[in-house]
């Protein structure tokens, strides 16, 4: 909200001030908050390194206030972690013991969700995940640096939460939001294959759903899912 300003009479003036200043605030802010998210993706900020806020003000050129505002959205990603006393670190990799749990937490959550979704899902619902598969065909996958392949780790993402939103069970949906799964594993890769076999899989998953099969869909998912945690562990 703008600070109160006595002076300001013309409130016509001022509206149009106001109005135009939220949104580029707001695009700042979003900007800022992609650069240091890719910075940690692409281990320019070192795993378990400390972020300084003045630090990055003076990299980037902005103020503090954006470089705050990123970090806590980032820390609600699980990217950075706050400590008192010592500020922001960057959260360190999952160990292979890590990955492996989180894939678990996936495979109990995610082949339900999708079984569930082949049941309850709207026809809008349908159509975005078919929007969602189409588009992801038109972006690089996970290789290379994060800002080549950003919109791809955004696309599976939302693919994902999309299938558990369609299942009818805000619990389950909120439950596999909260894992930040993609941002964690695309972390680890630092180079990925470009026959990357993702989009074949999540065309399986959507052609159950499609066709109202929740046990296709499960295991479908679980499929899916099983390969992935095989490709991340064939890379260490």
């Amino acid at each position: 909200m703008p600070p109160h300003d006595s002076s300001s009479v013309g409130a016509p003036e001022s509206e149009g001030r106001s109005q135009s200043a939220g949104p580029g605030r707001q695009a700042l802010s979003d900007s800022v908050y992609e650069q240091i998210k890719a910075m940690v993706m692409d281990h320019e900020i070192a795993p378990g390194a400390r972020v300084g806020i003045e630090a990055l003000s003076r990299a980037l050129g902005v103020s503090p206030t954006p470089v705050r505002e990123a970090l806590a959205r980032l820390e609600s990603d699980g990217l950075v972690v706050k400590r008192s006393l010592s500020g922001y670190r960057a959260t360190e990799l999952l160990t292979r013991q890590g990955l492996e749990e989180l894939f678990e937490m996936r495979l109990l959550l995610e082949p339900r969700a999708a079984a569930l979704a082949a049941i309850n899902a709207t026809e809008e619902q349908l159509d975005s995940l078919e929007r969602l598969v189409e588009e992801m065909q038109t972006h690089p996958g996970p290789t290379g640096r994060y800002a080549d392949y950003r919109d791809f780790a955004a696309l599976d993402q939302r693919f994902h939460d999309a299938i558990a939103m369609a299942s009818q069970r805000p619990l389950l949906a909120d439950a596999v939001e909260r894992l930040h799964s993609h941002l964690h594993v695309f972390r680890l890769r630092s180079v990925g294959s470009a026959d990357d076999p993702t989009l074949a899989e999540h065309e399986r998953v959507v052609r159950a759903i499609l066709r109202r099969k929740p046990d296709r869909a499960a295991e479908a998912m679980a499929e899916h899912l099983t390969r992935s945690l095989q490709r991340q562990l064939s890379e260490e």
